[in-house]
């Protein structure tokens, strides 16, 4: 006998209850043993274990640490991916930090993915899927936090990937091709929650593009002969004042962001520095302010080469797009949670986050959601962060997730067919691919 919509639901949410443990066991051990973005092989190897303990086929080795497990339903008339993100960002001061990276999860992916497999549980012989005209893929994504530019640059160079992001790298390799919508969850902190909500269903984010900087100069006795060198770190340091300079032209309703490092200042404090180098984001709220913004970056950077015969090589590289908003998903994430914690404690849609995300990029070519849950304390990316609320972090989403699954699939898909003809992408793949891919 098929059951109605509200019992898949209350199916789903018990089977979530009762792998609970599991599910909080998995995003602890994800939290105790963090990686950078494609290198994230134990994370991976934790996800496959789930899936083959569920007997769940997959393909693995996807954008190198890549998984993505499709459960089909009655009929295929949408497909909708429930993601996690399997990497760390590096925060060397944190008590669960790699020794070896520095990298930790204090950017909260590891809740990602105890969510996305919570979802994976709930479609185990439950039956759900037999009652959905539609499939629910599941994806583990490498490499959301656009860190370790040079690094990724060289797998680049080596054909290993073309993107730096993983959901970049998704779309790049016709993964994306078949999905129709994404849903996932992100944590935050309480200091950060929008109007002291306990989650907030979807907002906007900034876009960037990611910028190598090389200064070039010539080596020499830095003490007996300095003269006969070309000091690259002071090159870089007018490079960078000038950079400053720059700022007060960048129009406060762009959100424009510059935040350099320098990777490398010189081999021997008494060698003339012939090798700097630096990255940076330049960040912002819309492409044409991100592009304007880059070029004066750039030619600033170029002006500190010139200024002591130094050579300059900047590379830009693809960052992560604005997210834009599919209002539609917003409001069913929100009226799932609202009738798991209670609606005074869910908001729909914010300001628009001044970090990045690589949702953005898909949010171009397709309708995605991303709620984010304030389940989290201390600082992002930093040594302070940590998991707060277990059930709001790992338990509550998964339970969302499958919830809207649920919504968009049920009937003939027909909710889910109504979201992907209302949304307007802003690209298709081959546009994406073209404009913002050859950059």
């Amino acid at each position: 006998m098929s059951m109605t919509k509200e019992q898949l639901k209350q199916k789903a949410c018990e089977a979530i209850d009762q792998n609970r443990e599991k599910i909080v066991a998995l995003g602890r051990s994800i939290f105790s043993e963090p990686e950078l973005g494609y290198k994230e092989f134990k994370t991976a190897d934790k996800v496959k274990k789930v899936f083959d303990e569920l007997g769940y086929a997959y393909q693995d080795g996807v954008a190198i640490t890549g998984i993505v497990a499709p459960r089909k339903g009655r009929k295929s008339n949408i497909r909708v991916a429930v993601m996690g993100e399997l990497d760390a960002v590096v925060a060397p001061g944190h008590r669960c930090a790699d020794p070896k990276t520095g990298a930790a999860h204090s950017c909260g992916h590891n809740a990602q993915i105890a969510s996305m497999v919570g979802v994976a549980y709930a479609l185990k012989d439950t039956g759900i899927m037999e009652e959905l005209d539609g499939d629910i893929v599941l994806m583990a994504v490498p490499s959301e936090e656009y860190v370790e530019i040079e690094y990724r640059n060289e797998l680049k160079k080596a054909g290993k990937i073309w993107f730096l992001g993983g959901k970049q790298e998704f779309i790049k390799l016709g993964v994306m091709d078949d999905i129709d919508m994404m849903v996932m969850q992100h944590l935050t902190t309480p200091e950060y929650a929008y109007e002291g909500k306990k989650v907030l269903c979807g907002c906007g984010s900034n876009g960037f593009v990611g910028k190598l900087i090389r200064y070039i100069g010539k080596e020499a006795h830095a003490g007996g002969a300095p003269h006969l060198g070309i000091n690259a770190l002071n090159a870089a340091n007018i490079g960078l004042a000038a950079l400053a300079a720059q700022r007060e032209t960048f129009q406060d309703k762009d959100h424009i962001r510059v935040h350099p490092i320098m990777n490398k200042g010189g081999d021997l404090v008494n060698v003339v520095p012939a090798d700097v180098r630096l990255e940076t984001y330049v960040r912002g709220s819309n492409m044409e302010a991100i592009l304007d913004a880059s070029f004066k970056v750039s030619r600033a950077f170029k002006a500190g080469g010139d200024a002591v015969g130094a050579k300059c090589e900047i590379t830009d590289l693809p960052g992560y797009l604005p997210t834009i908003e599919a209002m539609e998903l917003n409001e069913l994430m929100a009226g799932n949670l609202s009738g798991l914690i209670g609606e005074e404690n869910v908001a729909v849609t914010g300001p628009a986050n001044s970090g990045s995300t690589d949702q953005g990029d898909l949010s171009y070519i397709m309708p995605t959601v991303q709620s984010f849950f304030a389940a989290a304390s201390g600082i992002g990316h930093s040594e302070s962060y940590e998991i707060a609320d277990e059930e709001l972090a790992y338990i509550v989403p998964a339970k969302a997730m499958v919830m809207t699954c649920i919504d968009l699939l049920w009937d003939g898909a027909a909710k889910g067919i109504e979201v992907k003809n209302n949304y307007k992408p802003e690209m298709t793949k081959e546009e994406y691919l073209k404009k913002w891919g050859n950059m």
